[in-house]
């Protein structure tokens, strides 16, 4: 055969070279590498190996993702709930009673967590927790100690002390208002405003807005809404006000507590007190009953018609019975407890209650009745007055 011509490519000159390797039939059969006898024998034992290290990792992933699952679990936790650690609590109780109300889901993987996370020991107190809420945030939650907890509990002015119990019960979940209700009649809290003998807290808690910690009682926050009280009534000098009224520190405080609940703007707080100081100074033939609308509402069923309130007399009926109820009727605030301490004083001729009176009648505010949708109100000296006012506001739509 001639020598291939360098200058061309085989291939496209159809000079193909022959090579063994072209026809595998015409090799001998000893040509082919056989396969290692030792890897042949060990190709079983490697298979079997290898899908149980297939297996172990299958395992070990979904172990993994259930642990991942079990302490973050998906979805919004939910709402708070209380959950309370008492003295001489362990981990292990606690740990019990968290995956008995349903706060974490598996008791044995969660000590374990606490324990990686180098343990934990919650103080004794009230904690607000989510159930289904992450491992981590539940350990933190109990990791901070419930004094350092707090919730900005507001209570109105004019509140009475079911009001209260029922909003602290709302506002921090650990709370109960029946505990709250029996820490404000037992004794427990006391005030020095108080009458003797008096076992009611009505009237004397001050409202305010209050930061209410984890490891407050029921009793404490009644102690504490007593004790502002009692400090405000310093800062207003209540004492020596009262003294100068020819009153009592508490009766000014009933007094103060019908303003609350009577008075809707500003400018009527000095007016309404004046009225009820008149009334009670009426004496003889001319003796006069309070008549306010919110001492029968007081402790009243709240389906009861006010004409069945009106009717059926009893401590706080002031349509029926004269001088104060034997008890404020609500807590009231400091502007009305200003206004109780100084009423207005006798109105000017240019006033509305003067309008059109004779020169022998005494102008004075005795009568009062709601006058425009902001809450304001007319006052009048005489009842006649006080009829065309009434019939003014009816004509208005604001009695019904």
């Amino acid at each position: 055969m001639a020598a291939p011509d360098p200058g061309r490519d085989p291939l496209l000159a159809g000079d193909w070279v022959t090579d063994p390797w072209d026809e595998p039939g015409a090799l001998p059969e000893d040509a082919f590498e056989e396969e290692p006898p030792a890897f042949d024998g060990a190709k079983g034992p490697l298979r079997r190996l290898a899908t149980v290290f297939i297996v172990v990792v299958l395992l070990l992933g979904l172990s993994g993702l259930w642990v991942v699952r079990q302490l973050n679990p998906s979805g919004e936790p939910g709402a708070a709930v209380n959950f309370t650690v008492g003295e001489g609590d362990t981990l292990e109780s606690v740990v019990s009673r968290l995956s008995d109300e349903g706060i974490i889901g598996n008791e044995r993987l969660f000590s374990w967590y606490v324990r990686s996370r180098g343990g934990l020991s919650p103080a004794p107190g009230y904690y607000s927790l989510r159930p289904g809420d992450r491992a981590g945030s539940v350990v933190d939650a109990l990791s901070t100690p419930p004094a350092q907890t707090f919730v900005n509990v507001t209570f109105p002015e004019g509140f009475t002390v079911a009001q209260m119990a029922a909003r602290l019960s709302e506002k921090m979940t650990f709370f109960s208002a029946s505990d709250f209700l029996a820490a404000a009649a037992d004794g427990s809290a006391t005030s020095a405003l108080a009458p003797a003998g008096t076992s009611s807290m009505e009237g004397l808690l001050f409202p305010d807005t209050y930061q209410v910690s984890g490891d407050d009682t029921e009793s404490r926050v009644v102690a504490r809404l007593a004790s502002m009280m009692e400090r405000v009534a310093r800062q207003e000098d209540l004492e020596s006000g009262a003294a100068l009224l020819g009153f009592t520190p508490y009766e000014v405080l009933i007094v103060a507590s019908m303003i609350e609940r009577e008075a809707k703007v500003e400018a009527d707080r000095p007016k309404i007190a004046r009225v009820i100081y008149n009334r009670l100074a009426k004496t003889g033939p001319e003796r006069m009953r309070l008549e306010i609308d919110a001492t029968l509402l007081y402790g009243a069923d709240p389906a009861a018609s006010f004409a069945d309130l009106k009717a059926t007399d009893g401590p706080y009926n002031t349509y029926t019975r004269f001088g104060l109820p034997p008890t404020p009727i609500a807590n009231p605030g400091r502007a009305s407890i200003r206004a109780a301490l100084a009423p207005s004083g006798t109105p000017p001729k240019t006033d509305e209650a003067c309008a059109g009176l004779p020169r022998a009648v005494k102008c004075e505010y005795l009568y009062y009745v709601v006058a425009d949708r902001d809450g304001s109100h007319a006052f009048a000296s005489t009842y006649e007055q006080h009829l065309v006012n009434v019939d003014k506001a009816r004509a208005a739509g604001l009695l019904s």
